[in-house]
């Protein structure tokens, strides 16, 4: 399945947007929880305008600068209406390259893992503060469930709970860490 296609499609569906544009939806809300290169991007759309569920206009800024601004089409909000209905099963965890590297920790000496978890500790935390940073927006509550403003209300805040919860895990890992630290540093005396 494209699911690219339709995270471009639901942008498109909201505005008319340039594949910049786009891009940056996947650099802002959308990296949340999903993630798209612009060498991703562009071939999506040359596919998406390829099977008529997009189309462009062209726009000229300054001299000679082109920018093509794509609009979704009636047969795209379809089949993007089509696979928002659909009900998926969950899917296998995603990868995670710090998880595996703790999987394996039993092979690191203890001051090694509790510096390597120091260092997720500080980048969660920090993403935490962005997240919390941005839900400042909806300081009015809940938005209304029928505008654009209310996925990302949702999804926003499950991007919090989710960081809260690394943090949560990386803190008990380092707690485990440091008692055997502690054990075996209390051996060695």
């Amino acid at each position: 399945m494209r699911t690219l296609k339709f995270a471009v499609l639901g942008l498109l569906n909201r505005r008319p947007m340039t594949g910049y544009e786009i891009g940056k939806e996947f650099d802002y809300e959308l990296g949340q929880f999903w993630n798209a290169k612009h060498s991703q991007i562009y071939p999506e759309l040359k596919k998406l305008l390829d099977e008529g569920l997009v189309v462009f206009d062209v726009e000229i800024s300054g001299d000679i600068l082109e920018k093509k601004r794509y609009t979704i089409t009636e047969k795209g909000q379809l089949e993007l209406l089509k696979w928002l209905h659909k009900d998926e099963p969950v899917e296998k965890t995603p990868k995670d390259i710090f998880r595996l590297r703790m999987y394996f920790s039993n092979n690191l000496d203890l001051e090694s893992r509790i510096h390597l978890l120091e260092s997720q500790m500080i980048q969660h935390k920090k993403r935490l503060s962005i997240l919390n940073k941005t839900l400042e927006q909806y300081q009015g509550g809940v938005p209304p469930h029928d505008t654009d403003r209310f996925g990302d209300f949702i999804v926003l805040e499950s991007a919090i709970l989710r960081e809260e919860y690394v943090i949560k895990w990386i803190d008990k890992c380092m707690g485990y860490c440091k008692d055997a630290l502690e054990k075996e540093q209390g051996k060695a005396k």
